[in-house]
């Protein structure tokens, strides 16, 4: 029984929930994330897709991968999907696609994985840090006009934890001073902001369906969405080593190409993600419910836009004790991200100190993401919260 609707009661008719702790037994474990789960109730979806790359001894490229770049670009209410080998690739390709070098500017965000960041410095571009918004932990549009300069070449915002960056900012300063917009979209797959799908707002959408992901695979992969159909083509070019045709080479691209068992994992998955999402939600809406009045802050959605909660994030007082509180209770999280990218030894010759980008310097010390995955029971939500309110109640 999942947490759906219920903020108060799980099988127990409403009683609070209490580890046999004289018994030195805690019947309850809550991990981060259980695949587990997820797997049991696919099982037999995901092996019959498996088999059938098996028989065709198709392995890269191939029907499959183009099956599921059909789907996915009709799910992103996109024209055009590009199957790439992972997320990080997503990003490389885009940006070759766009003609992103040395010397060049890219404006993004400190606070995301390093993928973001990396894939700039690997074309020898320079990542420009803009600051984030506190209440989403997204890119603050405010701040981007003036880190634009004579060489900024795109902007990268980045979706993060399940919710799409204001876009709408976003793309009216990108339009005015004429630059491509690249979402990165890793992790928030289905995510909308104002009814239009991640991915399918700037010149393209980068997705990562690395296992731990909303629609994970098994293993890496990644795909690029786009409206612009030339675009499309280039890219398709770039992850094949940047032959077209085949063994002819105007380009040096890459071998960023999807692994036909990855697309028929994820062509199972992607008909139950909406599910999955609804689930996540519905456990976000019961955590937050359970955590009102504590001490810590609970995630914002932005108006006008639907979360899928790929994590689910809050602010903690005293984070680093209480996340040891929950390890000892068996409660699995995770700190996503607890060094800014601009404080990042690689990223020294930048210029950045402490103090330059405060908002996201002090997400990194408050952040702490919470179970929410979609199998997740009303028992262990109740747990969890109950977990966190005895922390900061015992002072």
């Amino acid at each position: 029984m999942r947490a759906t609707g219920i903020f108060g009661q799980g099988h127990d008719g409403g009683r609070r929930f209490r580890p046999d702790t004289a018994r030195g037994v805690n019947p309850l474990k809550v991990p981060l994330l259980d695949l587990k789960a997820q797997w049991a109730a696919i099982e037999g979806e995901v092996r019959e897709a498996v088999d059938r790359v098996w028989q065709s001894q198709r392995f890269v490229m191939g029907p499959e991968v183009s099956g599921f770049e059909e789907e996915m670009a009709a799910y992103c209410e996109c024209p055009r999907a590009v199957g790439v080998s992972s997320g990080t690739d997503a990003l490389l390709c885009s940006l070759m696609a766009l003609g992103v070098g040395p010397g060049d500017e890219v404006i993004t965000t400190p606070f995301t994985f390093f993928a973001t960041a990396g894939s700039l410095r690997r074309l020898g571009a320079k990542p420009v840090f803009v600051d984030i918004d506190p209440q989403t932990f997204n890119i603050d549009p405010h701040k981007i006009e003036e880190a634009i300069t004579r060489r900024t070449k795109a902007i990268v915002p980045v979706h993060l934890f399940g919710q799409c960056a204001d876009m709408d900012a976003i793309l009216e300063i990108a339009a005015r001073h004429k630059l491509p917009v690249v979402e990165d979209a890793a992790q928030a797959v289905g995510a909308t902001c104002k009814g239009r799908k991640a991915g399918s707002m700037g010149a393209v959408g980068c997705f990562s369906f690395f296992p731990s992901k909303n629609l994970g695979g098994a293993g890496d992969g990644g795909l690029c969405t786009t409206t612009d159909e030339e675009l499309a083509d280039r890219m398709i070019t770039l992850r094949d080593h940047g032959q077209q045709p085949q063994y002819v080479h105007a380009v040096v691209g890459g071998n960023f190409r999807l692994d036909a068992i990855q697309a028929a994992v994820l062509r199972v998955k992607l008909r139950h993600l909406d599910r999955w999402h609804q689930a996540r939600r519905e456990n976000a809406a019961a955590h937050s419910h359970r955590l009102a009045g504590t001490p810590v802050v609970t995630p914002v959605v932005a108006e006008g836009n639907v979360s899928i909660f790929n994590q689910y994030v809050i602010r903690a007082p005293r984070r680093d004790a209480l996340r040891e509180h929950l390890t000892r209770a068996e409660i699995g999280t995770a700190i996503y991200y607890p060094i800014p990218l601009h404080l990042q030894q690689c990223f020294a010759d930048l210029g950045y100190r402490e103090g330059h980008l405060p908002e996201a310097e002090k997400a990194a010390s408050q952040v702490l993401a919470l179970p929410v995955f979609p199998e997740l029971t009303a028992e262990q939500i109740e747990y969890v919260g109950e977990t966190i309110r005895n922390f900061y109640t015992a002072g």
